[in-house]
């Protein structure tokens, strides 16, 4: 089991690519280095925005049937399993898989790993905190969301830190509302995370999504006042903050994807796409 003598993570073994039926459409970048540059706006027609919920709903069953499967020595490699096979029998494109070369169809991030945890034979243990993140490309549209975990019972701040975070998310979808500047979200986020004296990570942020996985816009997670784009009716994007009970640098494995908290201290994260609508916000990643 690829944990050293600390119980601190190491790379584990990954296993072979998952295949996804010919018949199933997959994103452009699938086969390439990376995606073609986004041109296209953020905000979109309510059509769209259908669309848009419809993969985002089947990404958030696929956490709930990873959620079930969740026990103490089960491996992130059978939840990847799980996901993917529910993710392809509903039509859909797990949307991570090939993605710049990733080679799993979810993200589990385990304790220390902040995010983009590859699955491998890694066993689950109890009291294990693991964020699964799951994103689908149905109708040439992602939807994408995460959500943060604890395998049987965890220790008090481990579960302190998992419902700050899912409550550090709802703070910022509250903040949105069309005429804004996106930064009022990472303002809203940060100011809470710090009345416990957690780490907000601001390497890694909320993005526009919806017919590319990763848009360019930016939508920070703390109080980033460069960020300036102004909210608009029908706009869509992620919000997905990540807090630790520690500091906020960290390291990035040789398979440069898996992140982890260089202090090692554990770290959780909620995500959801929404919209921005005339009173607030519309999510569009519910089951």
């Amino acid at each position: 089991m690829p944990r050293d003598s600390n119980g601190t993570l190491t790379p584990g073994r990954v296993s072979a690519q998952r295949p996804v039926p010919a018949s199933i459409p997959r994103p452009e970048y699938v086969g390439k280095k990376g995606p073609t540059p986004y041109t296209g706006g953020d905000v979109y027609d309510a059509e769209t925005v259908e669309l848009i919920r419809a993969s985002g709903r089947i990404a958030s069953q696929a956490i709930d049937a990873v959620e079930a499967a969740l026990r103490p020595g089960v491996t992130t490699d059978e939840l990847d399993r799980i996901a993917h096979e529910f993710v392809v029998s509903h039509d859909a494109y797990p949307s991570t898989l090939g993605y710049r070369g990733f080679p799993k169809s979810v993200c589990t991030s385990v304790n220390e790993v902040v995010c983009h945890g590859i699955p491998d034979d890694t066993e689950l243990v109890e009291g294990d905190l693991i964020n699964i993140d799951i994103t689908a490309f149905a109708n040439g549209v992602h939807g994408d969301l995460n959500r943060t975990f604890i395998v049987g019972e965890g220790a008090p701040e481990t579960v302190d830190l998992v419902e700050r975070t899912r409550e550090a998310l709802r703070r910022g979808i509250k903040a949105v509302a069309p005429g804004r500047e996106v930064n009022v979200i990472g303002r809203a986020i940060e100011s809470y995370a710090k009345r416990f004296g957690y780490g907000v990570v601001r390497d890694y942020t909320g993005h526009g999504v919806g017919r590319a996985f990763h848009s360019g816009l930016i939508i920070p997670h703390y109080d980033a006042p460069q960020f300036d784009d102004v909210m608009e009716v029908g706009m869509v994007f992620t919000i997905e903050p990540m807090l630790t009970l520690g500091g906020i640098e960290a390291d990035v494995w040789s398979d440069d994807w898996t992140v982890t908290t260089r202090d090692k201290s554990l770290t959780a994260q909620f995500e959801h796409t929404l919209v921005v609508t005339e009173r607030g916000a519309d999510i569009l990643t519910l089951s």
